[in-house]
């Protein structure tokens, strides 16, 4: 079985859901509030678990109930929490709007997550023995790069998720294999809002670049590789939290089961259309089972 591990954030999302997001110095009713596990790295975790990898959890929760139910949430949906340290004080929390259009707003805690600023003792090894390692900016910066230059070390695929987006240093760059990013934050990388010139210029840093576009789906481009632009299933989106989180994690266990990219985006375009027709991040993620049928009734 492919086996992917995650370095990054686990956090309890406190989600509001409301007619239309609140502007400066408004306050509006809201309709539903939920608190349900999250956190980029988590979402991506179990996002491949739920795909058919074999999955490993490095990051932190803190010593609160939060933390438990992080820890549980992750563990009942087949991820190994061996080396997802428990540190004192709060747990990290995203703060989420989400208004009518499933469109949101989020505001992030890092917590427990801000003391992983550095590779554990066995994390290493545990990156040495997976087919890739997904990475994304919600732990410090030091910890990022190690994960990465590890990964390189060991021939191990790095994908990188610029999120929440920051300027990348020069090492992380050069360690990492393909870079997913959605088109605010190619743009914010690049200075460039066009998504295809924005891609273009990412090339200039890593081996290949994938912006998500949302329901125009995907666009990928790759050094000495054709461009593809992958359109995105036609539904209707309820709550888009975690839909780039289910589409990373999904396309890491395509790659790594050897499939076309084309194929893989396809799939994880596919696995990204039916977590928007579910409120919330982990709790949206798809089945393989239901990836695979989403994908056979497209083709057709």
């Amino acid at each position: 079985m492919t086996h992917i591990a995650v370095l990054g954030s686990t956090n309890m999302d406190l989600v509001a859901y409301v007619a239309k997001a609140p502007q400066r110095g408004e306050t509006v009713t809201g309709r539903e509030f939920r608190t349900i596990p999250g956190g980029k790295g988590a979402n991506q975790a179990i996002a491949a678990a739920r795909a058919g990898a074999d999955v490993s959890m490095i990051g932190a929760v803190g010593a609160d109930t939060f933390g438990t139910g992080l820890r549980s949430t992750l563990e009942h949906s087949g991820v190994d929490t061996d080396h997802l340290r428990t540190t004192e004080g709060p747990s990290g929390t995203a703060h989420i709007v989400v208004d009518a259009e499933g469109g949101n707003a989020i505001v992030v805690i890092p917590g427990a997550n801000g003391t992983v600023d550095h590779l554990a003792p066995g994390d290493d090894g545990l990156i040495a023995t997976a087919d890739a390692l997904l990475l994304q900016l919600e732990i410090p910066l030091e910890a990022v790069v190690a994960g990465a230059e590890s990964a390189r070390s060991h021939g191990v695929r790095t994908i990188l998720t610029p999120s929440p987006v920051q300027p990348l240093p020069a090492e992380l760059l050069a360690a990492t294999d393909l870079l997913v990013a959605n088109q605010y934050e190619a743009a914010a990388l690049t200075g460039i809002t066009e998504p295809r010139a924005a891609a273009a210029a990412l090339l200039d840093q890593v081996p290949a670049v994938v912006v998500t576009l949302g329901a125009a789906g995907s666009l990928y481009v790759a050094q000495g590789d054709e461009t593809l632009r992958i359109p995105a299933p036609e539904v209707t989106a309820v709550d888009s939290t975690g839909a780039g989180d289910t589409f990373v994690g999904t396309l890491a266990v395509g790659l790594s089961e050897g499939r076309p990219v084309r194929d893989a985006l396809i799939w994880a375009s596919a696995a990204a259309a039916l977590s928007v027709q579910r409120v919330g991040a982990s709790s949206s993620m798809p089945y393989r089972s239901e990836i695979d049928a989403l994908t056979s009734r497209t083709a057709s």
